[in-house]
């Protein structure tokens, strides 16, 4: 870590000290906070937002001319609202860079009336120098926790500042009565909106064969038949599709649930776009099996395909219906030669028993290809089961060997299958964290579903494992996740059609490195056209 100019902290206020303590262990440079401001996408019609309008239109009007602004906080510290009455205070942010979406923790930004309020939980004054970075001590702020009166949980900082010239110690109880009546709105928001979703739960449940989950801000309901019938993560999943907001007051979503049940699931809105969703799901037909298949007469090999990462050798195990199972991964050949490889093929396929696995066609030399498909004609052989890259990308011999599977399984990238993120999560954290209680929170699986995983499951499993490090029990937050993994995408509130889309053009221009003509090309577009599409589906990285 670089060494930085840390505020001397004697004779400074207790609070104070410590949060300059904190920001100089982060390694924050007082002079070079603002170029790590990068601005995200925020909810503007969040509750917190929506709750606080009137009472801060109402003590803007009544600061007009006074020269002090005003910035609104979320729960991530990120700017959801901010007033100037001076366009050189205006300008001053600007430049910045603290504009709508810019984190402003302590972290980010070191001592101020926003970050430490978050971190202490509690309203105070920041004046002009008592601020770590330079651009700051200009300014004598006061920030103040906004907690929602039914969960008690901070959902955001209201902050009033003025030039140091212009502090008053009138800003403290001003700023404290705008957060109570932000708090009273929250409260009667939350409890006209709890009052419908009540109703509209219990009118649903009175059908009792079907499985109904009622789910607000802060609350979750579910007759016995859908605890039942649904676990964690199908909740959380619920949540994130349903509150897609490209689908209307009342859809259907078909759906997949962690057990393997196939369900139809109707929503409606309750109070409002943002107030409730009612969840009515019905079963659509037999559990899918997740695991060993069943056996077949068939002498074929099994093939499964699909890209790095996606799981390809975990299922081809599961897919081992015959035991004792024997897998040859093509990496081997790399290790330890073609020979050695090559006996312990013969000794599997001479045994006669079992299932063999030869993990990587795609992988394998001619001779050895050439060997494997001997095997396939060898008259009381073991059951075989293959793996190999998609095979649209198959060649030569390892495509005539895939042409003897007629039992072909296609895994699809992880991306196109985001409805099999929360149960993959959690199986992948029991993995990495055996024993433990760590479990992960719904606000986590819905940024995990949110996310385009290029990597598929290999990445996935190491984003899982940096979280695990974190903590040693309780619920991992998107906090826990590494920096780049925490919000969700712009791509977070596609529709499926959509979302399925975009994945198509992001795989087509990463195949063509990001030429766009080619890429247009390809897929049958032009590029202008093309163009216009990556404009609306939010298509910025590949």
């Amino acid at each position: 870590m670089a060494d930085v100019d840390v505020p001397d902290v004697r004779g400074v206020r207790p609070d104070i000290a410590q949060s300059w303590h904190r920001v100089g262990l982060s390694g924050l440079d007082p002079a070079g906070a603002f170029d790590r401001l990068v601005p995200a996408e925020v909810d503007l019609e969040s509750p917190l937002v929506v709750g606080a309008a009137p009472v801060l239109d109402e003590l803007e009007a009544g600061l007009s001319g006074s020269g002090y602004l005003t910035v609104l906080v979320d729960r991530d510290c990120r700017v959801v609202r901010r007033w100037f009455d001076d366009v050189a205070a205006r300008e001053s942010f600007d430049d910045l860079n603290i504009v709508h979406g810019a984190r402003l923790d302590e972290d980010t930004i070191g001592t101020s009336a926003l970050g430490t309020v978050m971190e202490t939980r509690h309203g105070m004054v920041v004046n002009g120098p008592e601020h770590f970075v330079e651009p700051l001590r200009a300014f004598s702020c006061y920030g103040h926790p906004i907690r929602h009166p039914v969960t008690r949980r901070i959902e955001g900082v209201l902050d009033i500042s003025s030039v140091v010239d212009r502090a008053s110690p009138l800003l403290p109880p001003l700023i404290e009565r705008a957060v109570h009546d932000v708090e009273q709105r929250l409260l009667d928001r939350s409890r006209t909106s709890e009052k419908n979703l009540l109703w509209a739960f219990q009118a649903a449940s009175r059908q009792r064969r079907r499985a109904v989950v009622a789910i607000g801000d802060d609350l979750v309901l579910s007759n016995r038949t859908a605890s039942d019938l649904l676990g964690p993560s199908d909740v959380a999943l619920m949540r994130a599709l349903a509150e897609d907001p490209c689908q209307g007051d009342r859809t259907s979503i078909a759906l997949t649930l962690q057990s393997g049940e196939d369900v139809a699931v109707e929503v409606l809105r309750v109070g409002g776009a943002r107030d409730g969703l009612l969840l009515s799901i019905d079963l659509r037909g037999q559990a899918r099996p997740r695991g060993p298949a069943t056996p077949t007469t068939s002498t074929a090999p099994v093939l499964v395909t699909g890209p790095p990462g996606s799981g390809r050798s975990t299922r081809a195990l599961e897919l081992a219906c015959r035991r004792p199972v024997t897998v040859l991964p093509a990496s081997d050949v790399l290790v330890r030669g073609e020979q050695p490889w090559a006996a312990d093929l013969d000794a599997a396929v001479r045994r006669g028993v079992g299932t063999v696995c030869v993990d990587g066609i795609d992988l394998l030399p001619d001779p050895l290809l050439d060997l494997v498909a001997r095997a396939v004609d060898r008259p009381g052989r073991p059951a075989l089961v293959l793996t190999s890259g998609p095979v649209d990308d198959l060649v030569g011999r390892a495509a005539a060997l895939a042409g003897t599977a007629t039992t072909r399984e296609v895994l699809l990238p992880l991306s196109a299958r985001r409805q099999d993120v929360p149960e993959l999560a959690a199986s992948m954290l029991r993995q990495v964290a055996p024993g433990s209680s760590l479990h992960l929170t719904p606000g986590t699986v819905r940024t995990l579903a949110a996310q385009p995983w290029p990597g598929n499951l290999r990445e996935l499993r190491a984003v899982l494992e940096h979280a695990a490090s974190r903590r040693s029990s309780g619920g991992l937050t998107p906090d826990d996740l590494p920096e780049q993994y925490r919000t969700a995408r712009s791509s977070e509130h596609l529709a499926p059609l959509a979302q399925a889309e975009r994945d198509v053009i992001v795989t087509a221009l990463r195949a063509c490195d990001g030429n766009k003509a080619r890429a247009a090309r390809d897929l049958g577009l032009s590029r202008t056209t093309l163009y216009a599409r990556m404009r609306a589906l939010h298509v910025t990285t590949y």
